[in-house]
């Protein structure tokens, strides 16, 4: 597929996007009508790992067929998904479109750890995967369904990339940009990033603000949400922080 370039995403927008919870992000998405962002069910595979945040590229799969998907695809290094996994750049998430279906894995553990050696940001699947000892072992950010030891060959059969997908009921277009902590995955319109990053920075610090008030003993009413007063006090706080 020949891709049209996209203009670079500016790196503050990604930081305030880094320093954002999926929390944050999906009510500020929802401020603006999206309501189908979160990639539900879904978990973190590597354990204790920085928020994941990338562009996406995507990787479709349609159901195997017994007579194509034969242990002779593993020979080819031209196969779409080994292709994927060359294709995938610094600073992108391979987002596979597995419909869902888990009985045997999307990949394993040899073609994430050169995933990894590529510098991806991520993967996503709303598949499962093989090898989690291992994967749980990597530097990379991954997140996935669960976990199954069959080959992928006996339920997916790799056909495109770099097309918009459904990964886990939520629809993901090459470019957008995936955001993953320990809640989960929800992905950001490209278009959006620039509309919504920096209002999630400012979410953050004013939630930031609130949780220390309510820890201190300030009751729901009148702290959260803020009312004028506790965002006078919010403002003054944050006055005084940046004061030299």
């Amino acid at each position: 597929m020949t891709e049209t370039p996209q203009a670079p995403l500016n790196p503050d927008d990604l930081a305030a996007l880094r320093e954002s919870s999926t929390a944050t992000l999906t009510t500020q998405l929802f401020k603006l009508g999206l309501r189908n962002t979160f990639l539900a069910g879904l978990g973190r595979v590597t354990g204790d790992r920085p928020r994941m945040v990338g562009e996406a590229f995507t990787l479709r799969y349609i159901p195997a067929r017994e007579d194509i998907d034969t242990l002779d695809v593993f020979n080819d290094y031209d196969h779409p998904q080994r292709a994927a996994i060359e294709q995938v750049g610094p600073g992108q998430v391979l987002v596979m479109d597995c419909r869902g279906q888990g009985r045997a894995a999307s990949a394993g553990n040899i073609l994430l750890s050169r995933l990894s050696v590529r510098g991806a940001a991520g993967l996503v699947t709303d598949g499962t995967l093989r090898d989690v000892e291992e994967i749980g072992a990597l530097p990379l950010p991954v997140y996935s369904a669960g976990a199954a030891a069959m080959t992928n060959l006996a339920l997916h059969h790799a056909v495109d990339t770099q097309v918009p997908v459904g990964c886990a009921g939520v629809a993901v277009y090459p470019g957008d940009v995936l955001v993953g902590d320990r809640d989960g995955v929800v992905c950001v319109p490209r278009h959006l990033v620039p509309v919504i990053a920096r209002q999630a920075r400012e979410q953050e610090d004013l939630e930031a603000f609130i949780t220390e008030r309510v820890l201190a003993g300030a009751p729901l009413r009148g702290t959260y949400p803020a009312d004028e007063d506790t965002l006078r006090a919010y403002r003054e706080s944050r006055l005084a922080s940046t004061a030299p």
